[in-house]
């Protein structure tokens, strides 16, 4: 059921497959837990998905529940299923560059950052001919880049 709860800023993607779903049990109490993994600590959307997961599962009669947090470990991009990355390319977003974008499980890795952005693929024509015009997108979690190739502007989802 919750394979089809949309994310309210990439709305191609499920919740599962972002990641963010990290349990979901029968409390002792006879009440559906569900554990979620928000994205970032600040994520606004968080309250509206607690709220789409009861709502969901509520209305297949698999109430009640109780949505709680939890942020440790914090979520990783790593955590996005290999189908998830694919709806991110062809919904016109750049993927996050990771352990599922090259076949490996998931995991948070300790990670070295560069110091300037290298070239992405341009999830419209494909083409490397890129440039980062802003590192902050349409929300944090993204950036802003345009393909010199074909013109058009498009969002990468930043690694985390």
């Amino acid at each position: 059921m919750l394979q089809t709860v949309a994310d309210p800023e990439i709305p191609v993607l499920s919740l599962c497959d972002l990641g963010i779903v990290r349990d979901v049990r029968h409390g002792s109490d006879g009440v559906l837990d569900v554990v979620l993994t928000p994205t970032y600590s600040g994520c606004p959307a968080t309250e509206l998905i607690a709220r789409s997961v009861a709502e969901a599962l509520e209305s297949e009669g698999l109430g009640p529940v109780r949505v709680s947090q939890q942020r440790a470990p914090a979520w990783s991009s790593d955590w996005i299923s290999a189908e998830g990355l694919q709806k991110m390319r062809k919904y016109g977003i750049a993927p996050p560059a990771g352990r599922a974008a090259a076949g490996l499980p998931a995991a948070v890795p300790v990670r070295l950052h560069r110091s300037r952005p290298q070239p992405l693929s341009c999830p419209r024509c494909a083409s490397v001919e890129t440039e980062q015009l802003s590192a902050f997108g349409s929300t944090a979690c993204k950036a802003l880049w345009r393909c010199r190739a074909c013109g058009e502007p498009f969002e990468y989802f930043k690694p985390i």
